[in-house]
């Protein structure tokens, strides 16, 4: 494939092009011929090469025209099927059941995206993203680190995750200014400790981690009394990043009765 393409700045594009770190990364998803696979963001095709050279077949979802033109006319439709469109708005369970995605998601709305994506993990087997490094360290964050928040407790919550290794600046054409890393999003076939209702999980967790210097007292008065912290044996003077998942969805689930 030619490299003429100029990447785009507001659709957040940098094209890996190092040929050792892709290859580490296709070792860390182990494709297998019949896989129902998705890559989000193909771009050049730097990872879709590889990726077809076992698929049988492969989907993705592109929302540059000029790069949707150049992945019809370098596939043939048999192999690959190209869903035009933005990622944030792409039904990935219209894909069917045990879906693998995979991608190198761009950094300005990597978090909108994992979001998306989370809805559908009853869907999905495993996730493989490359994402700034720092959003990485965000995701598999543990309580009382500086990394640990929203993110991690919602993420943390419906996934098994790590961080595979780091991708420096220079695999990629434009350079970023950051360091990258591949991580792995696996679906816990059954919840550690499931929520009775996961959209007050998601505005508790929102709220407490909303003012992170304020104590649970202040920043949950509106869903929590003093009657269930005691209940709870939790102690309302910690901070938001001194709860871990468990203790987060024993609130919610106290919170909804």
């Amino acid at each position: 494939m030619t490299d003429s393409h100029i990447a785009r700045k507001r659709f957040g594009q940098n094209f890996l092009s190092d040929p050792n770190i892709i290859r580490k990364i296709v070792d860390a998803i182990r494709p297998r011929p019949d896989d129902v696979m998705v890559e989000i963001g193909p771009g050049l095709g730097a990872m879709t090469d590889p990726l077809l050279a076992v698929l049988k077949h492969l989907h993705v979802v592109e929302i540059d025209r000029d790069l949707i033109a150049r992945l019809h006319q370098n596939y043939p439709p048999e192999r690959l099927t190209v869903h035009a469109g933005d990622a944030l708005k792409f039904d990935f369970g219209s894909l069917g059941e045990k879906i693998r995605v995979v991608g190198n998601l761009p950094y300005n709305i990597s978090t909108p995206i994992l979001f998306h994506l989370a809805a559908f993990a009853d869907q999905v087997e495993d996730m493989h993203f490359m994402l700034q490094k720092e959003v990485v360290e965000r995701m598999v964050a543990q309580p009382s680190s500086s990394e640990y928040g929203r993110l991690s407790v919602m993420l943390q919550y419906r996934f098994a995750m790590a961080k595979l290794f780091i991708v420096p600046p220079g695999a990629f054409r434009p350079a970023p200014k950051v360091d990258s890393a591949i991580v792995r999003m696996a679906p816990y076939a059954e919840l550690p400790h499931p929520a009775k209702d996961e959209a007050l999980l998601g505005k508790i967790v929102t709220a407490a981690f909303g003012q992170r210097r304020k104590t649970l007292r202040n920043t949950l008065k509106d869903f929590v009394s003093a009657g269930d912290w005691e209940a709870l044996g939790i102690d309302a003077g910690l901070r938001a990043e001194a709860l871990g998942v468990r203790e987060f969805v024993a609130i919610a689930n106290r919170v909804a009765g």
